[in-house]
């Protein structure tokens, strides 16, 4: 070909990741290293393509080498020379490395490296050939080398990966790159995840809401939180303080950085996860009813629905039953009546102040108690971590001798759920009975729900709302048209204090069950 047809040049520059282009200077040294090669050999630079991808695998899966290929199919009237910096920009793969000089080729491009000169000839592709086989081998031996090294780093403890939402890495002495909590994520995560172990949110749906209601949690590049990365974030042990990797046949295993919840707390959310799968809640329940379907009708016992009604001068609220047959079948009840009458129950349930300082000071004394008896529950935990690693050594005796594959199967299962009871264990002896917050931190939810509900109720958001209805009340309430709530079975934290606060109980006598007769005299010591 004459100098005038290879005028028109096309340089490609490739490094191995997102960082490398962002943090580093790879991509601009190497066009500026391709553009002085083309202007000293009278070449018009026609374009640049880059890439930021592994030089390993189909180099259709690399979007810069696709514009490239499209570029020139483009322009496959006027023949192009396309520059590398280095042969292992081009290809490390050796398969794809052939292939792609079929592509190019068929598109009318010749290529030129900086650092070797492509011949046309069988002595030409066999030297190309070998040194792309050499770049595949360099590849592959650089990858082996990383997975060991991230091996030996988990195996250590250390999470060697992309942090999950809630963690990022941190420098830390004797350490190195630690996972640390992003704070304030990490709470967010944390309260999510401790929610849903407790039955606070229901189903996957309302924990995508409660994470989807916070302008911190990460999106997708769509702007929404996907139910996906919700299941993720549930199934991730390194939340509990803990590391797997089953690719690496690396099970279960104390990590080196903080937990966000206990291992306990895990175990929960996978019982939840694995149990039969309850029905999404309606979007709209947290815009106008907070009482659907906890609210049944008095008819036909069926869960009241609402619905907002079209009038004159707007929209109005109001529940409903939904079931054909019943008396009640689509016969509005106003919202601001039924919820004026909740509550009314609401502010019955309401303790004095005295019970609510009573409440307080029985916690305290439980809690102080079981601070104080830490060290006897640290003693009875190590004797069941002795009696376990006994069982599992038994059992691991019986699977050497085992020769049917459903007694070895039955036997790994078992050695299985033994060795995450040992996990449990050993973090209540790392913990010895200790709280991970003070007494106040721990109680303030639930203080404030004990000593006034209303106020939860008109201030809350609808998680806590919903919250109340479950902690408030033993079973769901019924509603009667036209006449009101049924009597309402409260729930046991709110009946105890009704029944300290009622006016016919008192202290027990101070000389026993039986009250003092004139001829029984009682002394008391001054203490």
């Amino acid at each position: 070909m004459s100098d005038t047809i290879l005028r028109k040049a096309i340089i490609y520059c490739r490094v191995s990741s997102i960082r490398q282009s962002t943090e580093g200077h790879g991509l601009d040294s190497q066009e500026s290293r391709c553009r002085d090669y083309a202007i000293n050999r009278g070449y018009e630079i026609a374009a640049v393509f880059t890439d930021d991808v592994s030089g390993g695998g189909d180099f259709m899966k690399r979007p810069g080498m696709v514009r490239l290929l499209n570029y020139l199919d483009k322009h496959s009237d006027t023949p192009h020379v396309v520059i590398f910096d280095d042969l292992k920009r081009y290809a490390r793969d050796t398969i794809f490395h052939l292939k792609l000089r079929q592509e190019m080729s068929a598109r009318n491009a010749t290529r030129e490296c900086l650092n070797f000169k492509f011949e046309d000839s069988p002595e030409g592709e066999f030297i190309e050939t070998i040194l792309a086989a050499q770049g595949q081998l360099e590849r592959q031996q650089n990858s082996r080398q990383v997975i060991q090294k991230m091996k030996a780093r988990v195996l250590n403890g250390y999470y060697c990966f992309y942090p999950p939402p809630g963690y990022k890495y941190e420098k830390v002495r004797s350490h190195g790159k630690l996972l640390v909590r992003d704070e304030p994520l990490a709470s967010v995560v944390q309260e999510g995840l401790e929610g849903f172990a407790s039955g606070r949110f229901e189903s996957q749906t309302e924990l995508l809401r409660f994470f989807d209601n916070s302008p911190i949690f990460p999106r997708s590049k769509t702007g929404n939180v996907h139910v996906s990365r919700v299941k993720e974030i549930l199934t991730r042990i390194t939340y509990a303080g803990y590391i797997e990797v089953e690719d690496w046949g690396i099970a279960p295993r104390p990590a080196q950085h903080e937990g966000l919840i206990s291992y306990a707390t895990f175990l929960k959310i996978q019982d939840r996860l694995t149990q039969t799968a309850k029905a999404p809640a309606r979007k709209d329940l947290n815009i106008h009813f907070p009482l659907r379907n906890f609210v049944l009708c008095g008819d036909c016992g069926s869960p009241l629905t609402a619905c907002m009604s079209k009038g004159r001068n707007g929209h109005h609220p109001y529940y409903l039953c939904h079931r054909k047959g019943c008396e009640s079948y689509k016969k509005s009840i106003r919202r601001d009546v039924i919820e004026g009458e909740f509550e009314t129950l609401l502010t019955d349930m309401q303790p004095s102040a005295d019970m609510i300082a009573t409440a307080k000071k029985m916690l305290r004394m439980i809690w102080d108690y079981r601070q104080k008896s830490g060290a006897a529950l640290a003693n009875i935990v190590k004797k069941e971590l002795v009696t376990l690693d006994r069982g599992i050594e038994q059992l691991l005796d019986k699977l050497i001798e085992a020769s049917s594959p459903t007694v070895i199967s039955a036997y790994e299962k078992r050695i299985d759920s033994m060795e995450k009871q040992k996990l449990v264990l050993q973090e209540k002896l790392v913990k010895k009975s200790q709280p991970v917050h003070d007494f106040d931190t721990a109680f303030r939810t639930a203080l404030q729900i004990l000593s006034n509900p209303l106020k939860i109720w008109h201030l809350g958001q609808f998680e806590h709302k919903r919250m109340l209805l479950r902690i408030g009340f033993a079973d769901k309430l019924t509603y009667v048209r036209n006449e009101g709530f049924r009597t309402a079975e409260i729930a046991q934290p709110f009946r105890a204090l009704r029944h300290f606060a009622n006016d016919n109980c008192g202290m027990v006598e101070v000389s026993g069950i039986e009250p003092l007769t004139p001829c029984v005299q009682s002394k008391c010591s001054s203490i």
